[in-house]
């Protein structure tokens, strides 16, 4: 696919789509430091197949997308989760994801969101619910100090910085996965060391990933907002997460009302293609709870 760009304010977001545009759209909202293209083109092109008109993108200060300006927050600040160091919120990340709809003339979208893009979706069904006919929130949580916080063992991974060279970062990319990938799924090292290579080649920014992570401390606990949420929810998450650990799913579904939550057994904090089958119905399930497919107005 070929990479698009458009200007929400003043960030510039680095795009893609498969499908028909005739298609309803479903738009796809990537986690912490991670690009787009962590959404793998095959997952893409199944959703396409489905009958969906698939956008990912990459958030602001990742891959192709627009760095802001400013220092990212440090250890210490992160630690004691202080706010101090945040250049911008979750809610700022989901005006862009908006923009994004506007750009592309699409008024409503089917929104997926993995890991922080999760804590994005909620926060676009939760303050633009016009703009969301169903949500999916895979490995997410809602913020809440008692819920989906990673162990002591995995926390170094959100401190790291990234050493420097194609190959050592390749190589701190596999280390990663295999701490916190899935345990009940073929892990493809090929596949993985592939990613890091093309996501190192697009731009990384360990500043970035900071900013990111100081965004998610400053939009602190996000549960009372998640009873706002009237777009049929489904909650994805792998009873073998170490990194956002089940309880963050099981919170997530207990704030969203009506929400379904789907364990799936043996999946960590990652998306392996074992569990792609499963994943691809169930997304496609909870968009008929929406209502009859039909392809956005706007679109036409």
């Amino acid at each position: 696919m070929s990479e698009r760009f458009c200007t929400v304010g003043e960030i510039e977001l680095c795009f893609e789509t498969f499908g028909s545009p005739n298609d309803p759209a479903l738009l796809l909202i990537m986690g912490l430091g991670t690009q787009m293209i962590a959404w793998h083109e095959s997952f893409c092109e199944e959703l396409a197949g489905r009958g969906f008109h698939v956008i990912r993108y990459d958030n602001r200060d990742c891959g192709r997308s627009t760095a802001i300006d400013g220092a990212p927050p440090t250890v210490s600040q992160i630690v004691r989760r202080s706010k101090a160091a945040a250049r911008y919120t979750l809610d700022d990340m989901a005006a862009d994801a908006a923009g994004l709809l506007d750009h592309l003339g699409v008024e409503r979208a089917h929104v997926v969101g993995a890991s922080m893009g999760g804590m994005i979706a909620q926060q676009l069904a939760a303050t633009r619910p016009e703009r969301v006919l169903s949500l999916v929130s895979i490995m997410s949580t809602t913020g809440s100090r008692v819920a989906g916080q990673p162990s002591p063992r995995v926390l170094p991974v959100l401190l790291r910085r990234a050493p420097k060279g194609l190959e050592p970062y390749v190589d701190s990319v596999v280390g990663v996965f295999a701490m916190i990938g899935s345990p009940g799924f073929d892990r493809d090292e090929d596949e993985i060391r592939n990613l890091a290579r093309a996501s190192y080649e697009r731009g990384i920014s360990a500043a970035g990933t900071g900013r990111q992570l100081a965004a998610i401390i400053a939009s602190g606990n996000r549960t009372p907002l998640l009873r706002r949420i009237t777009a049929p929810t489904l909650v994805i998450h792998g009873d073998k997460d170490r990194l956002v650990p089940l309880s963050g799913g099981k919170a997530t579904a207990k704030a969203i009302p009506g929400a379904e939550l789907m364990v799936v057994r043996g999946m960590g904090h990652d998306l392996p293609r074992g569990a792609w089958p499963q994943i691809f119905d169930a997304i496609e399930r909870n968009t008929r709870r929406a209502g009859p497919r039909e392809p956005d107005p706007a679109a036409a």
